[in-house]
């Protein structure tokens, strides 16, 4: 039997997947750990487990780093280290390097298009999921009225069987 979609898994996966994109697309850190996620995205670091296992199932958007304890999307990781975080703003290759010693270096925050595709790609994958669900049952109302039909017939046989006897 096929594994059910990540989307389908909670009521509110969509609106969760929508949520975490705005935020890690926006803060001014792009690797954060789950609990520092949470308490960004809802206000309570005790749901970092729900964070978790949220950026763990869906790998189209978000990643996990190596020690298994920050998460990032995947999207600003593709950029190189040039938003300093203190003054927030995107460094020049010159300003790169003549920037002091110290300098707090992370990936840029997208822009708002980009976030937009990315909650674009999140609807997309959500509709396709319930579209295929819905899909996989196209056959269920065919066996139900054949079953239906043939325990009617079963039972009209077993009535004349029942009504001969006598």
């Amino acid at each position: 039997m096929a594994k059910q979609s990540a989307y389908l898994a909670d009521p509110n996966r969509l609106a969760d997947v929508i949520a975490a994109i705005q935020v890690m697309g926006t803060h001014k850190y792009y690797k954060q750990s789950f609990a520092q996620w949470s308490t960004m995205i809802e206000g309570d670091s005790a749901q970092a487990t729900h964070w978790e296992r949220l950026f763990r199932d869906h790998p189209e958007f978000f990643r996990v780093d190596k020690s298994g304890q920050r998460a990032s999307l995947v999207w600003r990781r593709s950029y190189p280290k040039t938003y300093d975080v203190d003054r927030q703003v995107r460094l020049t290759p010159d300003e790169l390097k003549a920037s002091p010693d110290g300098t707090r270096l992370s990936r840029p925050p997208l822009g708002g298009n980009e976030i937009t595709s990315l909650i674009k790609s999140a609807i997309d994958m959500h509709s396709r999921a319930l579209e295929h669900e819905k899909d996989r049952r196209w056959w269920f109302p065919i066996v139900s009225a054949g079953l239906a039909a043939g325990m009617g017939f079963a039972g009209a046989v077993l009535g004349a069987f029942i009504r001969g006897q006598n």
